[in-house]
């Protein structure tokens, strides 16, 4: 069982089903499935309204649309993560190799 800062680590990304942004928290889960799938204890995608996009590991908000203004990058989720549950210093070689 994994843990950041004493807690299990759960990953979940509300979107806008009425905004179609299922596809898009798809592809940011697998993304940081395929990164990170030891690490994360789970991965939720919870439909919403309103034009909703966030991310929250756990209880904290670690992306939100509406605040920072635009969909997070890959990589910009993925090195919030490192960060938060994980040492990755290759997180650029990890970046390289998903690129093909």
């Amino acid at each position: 069982m994994n843990y950041y800062f004493g807690k299990k680590t759960r990953l979940i990304i509300t979107y806008c089903t009425k905004c179609q942004w299922l596809l898009r928290a798809a592809w940011i889960a697998q993304e940081l499935l395929a990164t990170f799938g030891e690490e994360l204890e789970e991965v939720t995608l919870q439909p919403g309204t309103n034009g909703v996009f966030e991310i929250r590991m756990n209880d904290d908000l670690i992306w939100s649309l509406k605040l920072v203004g635009r969909f997070p990058k890959a990589k910009e989720i993925k090195i919030c993560v490192r960060d938060l549950i994980a040492q990755y210093p290759f997180l650029d070689d990890v970046n390289r190799q998903h690129r093909g």
